[in-house]
């Protein structure tokens, strides 16, 4: 069941993994691919605290990449509607900032410019992560059905337009034996405010100083080639249409596709291909700052999938006082939601191909979510 209460988010578009809902856009340059979902089946949150009684509705907006995994989380909600719309991270923090919806979805941490702009709804911002993903190096090249291997240098070039066929000889010398052909490469890339954006340059920024001089990181990059789509499913849509493309995507709407994608050589020089064990084995030895604004960027770790992004729910500390548009009863909804996605809802992420958080994290997401308040009070239990 699919409900849509974001009059001030414009646009309707269909997400991959059956994800559909028409939204309105904000004054962001973000995706207009959107999503909301609403749920009242059986499940409920097992977490240490007992979560508040909550009915009702609550509303979300922000990230793509996490849209597949809240329209799950959404569906385990007993008595309690989750309207989200996926409308890119930028977009999300946006609608927070403008009191449009209760809670915003951000896959790269907060700026402190955004985090002074969700203030001034009167309480602190909070950031609170939520889980994992990989993003995948996706391509649709004939005649190549295997994984590729590829480092951060080769990728660099190939999206600074450097490397224009698939036969280059970067991409050769990484794969000896594998026959290339010469289709001209086609490059897609984000057009909206985009965490995936951010965590894809992130990981190039870091492993190729010319990229990171002439493109930098960020939501959004000036890119010097390629062709944009909006939200993860447009990248996804535009890569299975071209022969010869290739785009950054994250895992879950890479393997609703069928694409095929390549092993990554991480920091301790392994290629490794993007799972659910290399993307939770590279948050392992992340650090995480008070605020909880982790950030991962070509990791350690053997096992580790080096381009793999946390994503985060953003909110203010007292949703009351910074006039959350459900008022009262959403901010308990909120509550209830986040127990259950950092409670039983790590355990089903695997459904929808998205990695849990490390249990060090997860027990800090949970502080957070017991601080929260509504007028001074705490939300919880």
């Amino acid at each position: 069941m699919i409900k849509n209460k974001m009059g001030a988010l414009a646009g309707c578009a269909v997400l991959a993994l059956g994800l559909a809902a028409c939204g309105s856009s904000s004054s962001s340059s973000s995706s207009t691919a959107s999503s909301s979902t609403s749920a009242s089946s059986s499940s409920a949150a097992k977490t240490a605290t007992a979560p508040p009684a909550a009915s009702g509705t609550i509303s979300g907006a922000g990230s793509t990449f996490a849209a597949p995994v809240y329209e799950q989380w959404a569906s385990a909600q007993s008595g309690l509607t989750v309207n989200y719309q996926a409308v890119g991270s930028g977009a999300g923090i946006t609608a927070l900032e403008s009191k449009i919806v209760d809670f915003g979805a951000s896959d790269p941490p907060l700026k402190p410019e955004d985090e002074e702009a969700i203030a001034k709804n009167g309480s602190a911002a909070v950031q609170i992560p939520m889980f994992l993903g990989a993003i995948t190096v996706s391509y649709n090249v004939s005649g190549v059905k295997t994984g590729l291997k590829l480092d951060g240098k080769t990728l660099g070039d190939i999206f600074l337009g450097k490397v224009k066929t698939w036969d280059d000889a970067e991409i050769k010398a990484l794969n000896p034996g594998v026959s290339l052909p010469s289709t001209p490469i086609t490059i897609i890339h984000r057009s909206d405010s985009s965490g995936t954006t951010a965590g894809f340059t992130g990981f190039l920024a870091a492993v190729d100083p010319e990229f990171k001089s002439k493109v930098g990181e960020g939501k959004e990059v000036p890119w010097p080639t390629g062709t944009g789509a909006k939200g993860n499913s447009g990248v996804a849509g535009a890569v299975k249409q071209t022969d010869g493309a290739v785009g950054y995507v994250e895992q879950a709407y890479a393997l609703q596709n069928n694409f095929t994608y390549a092993a990554v050589k991480n920091k301790a020089g392994a290629f490794v291909a993007p799972t659910l064990a290399s993307a939770t084995a590279a948050a392992q030895s992340v650090k995480v700052p008070a605020n909880l604004g982790i950030k991962i960027s070509n990791p350690s770790g053997a096992g580790s999938y080096p381009i793999t992004s946390q994503t985060f729910v953003i909110l203010n500390k007292d949703l009351c006082k910074a006039g959350t548009p459900g008022g009262e009863e959403a901010a308990k909804g909120v509550v209830k939601f986040l127990q259950y996605g950092l409670g039983e809802g790590q355990k089903v992420l695997a459904q929808a191909d998205y990695a849990s958080l490390p249990a060090a994290i997860v027990a800090k997401s949970k502080s957070a979510v017991a601080a929260l308040q509504c007028n001074g009070s705490p939300i919880g239990g």
